[in-house]
């Protein structure tokens, strides 16, 4: 299956530059088996496989794929907790040459209604029975509606005496297959092409609820994974742990794809407790882990010191805005370095910070440019190229970008122009050769002709000993057009008040013209979605609201 937007004048510049290459993921394993075959590979609390045991596994596992005959480039749904055949299933649809969608537990039949119907899915990989909700039941039901869903691949040992037919345990499957030879050239033969061939999907968080799907062949995912391994100093002798799902970027970035990459063994949390998490970094001597920032504020509630963390080197922490507050609580309760980043799953990733920059850069900024990413920065307005040194929106090119919407061309030209430019639509600049982030070019507030960016007065305010997070939005005003609000959650037992906020703000010499001249606070913020980002237009709606009423 071609992707939709790559032409080949892009792919013989990325690959004729070094930043593209021929490998799949797969090659990583078939290496890793090679050359350090008796090392783990895969842990949880079931399993511990060695790269040599994985790789067998998985050839296994595509090669049983292959002769149920289900065509290549067909698309396979993995709904998986982390676990190490949530992996190998991962691994095993490249190696067959079939389309992975892997997606997180809890979504229901509403999203997954819209996935199969767009994937024309032939299997899914479940658990029968996961945090007592049944999903061969689930999808037992969906495939009523759709009758290309032939498969239902189980990571249970047994198949329930009520399945529908086409129902396998693939655990035994693929162990009862791995004690028989497998035919190379088979496989050979259905080997996806890492330019044009797509590989993978994954999912937008979105805002509408339910997610847009998001098309990769691997060349790009290969040559961000390699930029991520140097940034993090990721090597083979690295213990990951996956602490979010592996099926988002939070920890799938650090596990399943730059793990293998570097030779480094991935440990797996199948069931999160802040404890939990603290108990088997010790017991396995992780060296990184991926989170997200929920998952870090329930480590700190936890008593860490009953815990040996001194092999904890850095912690990717993604997926939502982490206030400088518990990053600095995080460093310095386990002793490890908090990595920061920037990237979408429908643009692609656009820079990040070494773990080895300094606290102020780390906190402050999203890194240096990812290598191969061009950029360009222009003015909201006019679309014209800013001075150096003035913040402008960020516009991007490069090696690391998707393919676009699966099966969506028109969506795509919407996000990639004919060249390949796409933009978060942040406004930012450059300093000491890094990102800093100053707002999305739609919540920059303009008040009386001046302009304000959230993300300035969020980080003074952040510094706050009595602030947890904070949110700055504008509302409408007659007079100034807009004006600012700030939404502030107080740390635990702290209060905050309008007074104590300008004064703290003054302190730090901002332009009087950026100080907000509403506090509003809340115990939480609106999400977008299950990304824990901040909804910043609710957030804009609600002040607007009550602006309103207050002056009717």
């Amino acid at each position: 299956m071609k992707p939709i937007r790559y032409k080949e004048d892009m792919v013989n510049e990325f690959l004729n530059d070094g930043y593209w290459t021929h490998e799949l993921f797969y090659d990583f394993w078939d290496r890793n088996a090679r050359e350090i075959g008796s090392k783990e590979a895969l842990v949880d609390s079931k399993y511990r496989l060695t790269w040599a045991e994985a790789k067998k596994l998985v050839d296994a596992m595509a090669i049983s794929w292959v002769e149920m005959g289900i065509p290549k480039h067909s698309r396979v749904i993995i709904q998986s907790p982390n676990s190490v055949y949530g992996f190998l299933a991962r691994i095993a649809c490249e190696r067959a040459g079939l389309i992975s969608l892997t997606v997180y537990p809890y979504l229901r039949q509403r999203e997954l209604e819209y996935m199969l119907k767009k994937t024309e899915a032939k299997a899914v990989v479940i658990l029968n029975i996961y945090n007592k909700f049944n999903y061969l039941e689930m999808y037992t039901a969906l495939q009523k509606q759709f009758s290309h869903l032939e498969h239902f691949f189980l990571f249970d040992d047994d198949v329930p005496v009520n399945a529908p037919p086409g129902t396998y345990s693939l655990p035994q499957i693929t162990q009862a297959r791995a004690e028989k030879p497998v035919d190379e050239s088979v496989l050979a033969d259905r080997k996806l092409d890492p330019f044009w061939n797509i590989a993978l999907l994954t999912t937008t968080s979105g805002t509408t609820g339910i997610p847009k799907l998001v098309e990769w062949p691997t060349a790009p995912r290969v040559c961000t994974s390699k930029g991520r391994c140097d940034i993090w100093k990721l090597k083979s002798d690295d213990i990951t742990m996956a602490i979010a799902p592996h099926a988002g970027g939070a920890a799938g970035t650090l596990t399943y794809f730059a793990a293998p990459i570097a030779g480094a063994k991935t440990v797996m949390l199948e069931e999160f407790s802040g404890e939990g998490a603290l108990a088997l970094i010790e017991k396995e001597k992780a060296t990184a882990i991926g989170v997200v920032p929920t998952h870090l504020i329930r480590m700190l509630e936890a008593d860490a010191s009953k815990y040996d963390l001194s092999s904890l080197r850095f912690i990717r922490s993604a997926g939502g805005y982490l206030s400088p507050q518990v990053a600095e609580e995080a460093e310095t309760v386990f002793g490890a370095s908090i990595t920061s980043d920037l990237g979408t799953q429908d643009k692609g990733s656009v820079s990040g910070c070494s773990v080895e920059d300094s606290k102020d850069l780390r906190r402050r900024t999203v890194g240096r440019m990812l290598p191969g990413n061009k950029v360009r920065l222009l003015d909201k307005d006019t679309g014209e190229e800013v001075p150096e040194g003035e913040p402008g929106v960020l516009w991007f090119r490069g090696p690391h970008a998707p393919a676009g919407y699966f099966r969506d061309e028109k969506l795509t030209a919407t996000v990639f122009d004919d060249a390949g430019w796409t933009t978060t639509e942040d406004i930012v600049k450059f300093d000491q050769s890094c990102l800093w982030i100053l707002g999305r070019a739609k919540d920059m507030i303009i008040r009386g002709g001046q302009n304000i960016y959230p993300a300035e007065v969020e980080g003074l305010l952040n510094d706050h000993p009595n602030v947890s997070s904070v949110s700055v939005v504008g509302y409408p005003d007659r007079e100034m057009g807009e004006r600012c609000c700030a939404y502030v959650i107080p740390k635990p037992g702290k209060d905050f008040s309008f007074e104590e906020m300008v004064s703290f703000l003054k302190e730090k010499q901002i332009a009087m013209f950026k100080l907000p001249e509403r506090l509003e606070i809340v115990s939480e913020f609106p999400a977008v979605g299950d990304s824990g980002k901040v909804n910043k237009e609710t957030l804009k709606t609600m002040i607007a609201e009550k602006v309103k009423a207050e002056t009717t």
